[in-house]
């Protein structure tokens, strides 16, 4: 999930809270958060707060770590430098990756060439950005404000998913 820097951000909130927590064991839950530098500040503090009520662990980037260390007095997650590998890894749990980046050209080319596992670009005002993203991530499946709880296994003809959740 990418969060532009003209996002909504009490939905994208929303919209990242339900992609990681819903069903956290599904293929198409949220394994990695982008926000954008210009709204980190004031997104991440927020986000983590609700993540850590729903005991998500956070691998976080080095610009992630060090906003959450300012701002965040004791977050309620586990909260943890990420390795380049965890943003490769699909965990299927209550674990979330986090990286802020440089506007949404960054998140199209995280997206596309370490991650590939981006699935939602969440703007209302920001049409041109949005629609920039979409366009060029390369994935199967690309949203724009909606989680990605939408996409299942079984739409793209893989079976069923397990019911099973971990927590």
């Amino acid at each position: 999930m990418f969060v532009d820097a003209d996002a909504d951000l009490k939905m994208a909130g929303e919209i990242a809270l339900n992609a990681k927590v819903q069903r956290p064991a599904v293929c198409n839950a949220m394994e990695t958060l982008l926000v954008d530098g210009k709204i980190a500040k004031t997104f991440l503090p927020t986000i983590v707060q609700r993540l850590g009520e729903k005991n998500v662990q956070l691998r976080v980037d080095a610009d992630a770590e060090a906003i959450l260390k300012s701002e965040v007095r004791s977050p309620k997650s586990e909260v943890r430098r990420a390795t380049e590998q965890d943003f490769y890894t699909e965990y299927n749990d209550y674990i979330l990756n986090v990286r802020v980046v440089d506007g949404v050209k960054a998140a199209i080319d995280t997206s596309t060439n370490t991650a590939r596992r981006i699935r939602t670009a969440s703007s209302r005002r920001t049409r041109a950005h949005a629609k920039q993203f979409l366009a060029e991530v390369d994935s199967a499946a690309v949203y724009w404000n909606a989680s990605t709880r939408f996409t299942d296994g079984g739409e793209f003809g893989m079976g069923a998913e397990n019911r099973h959740q971990h927590r």
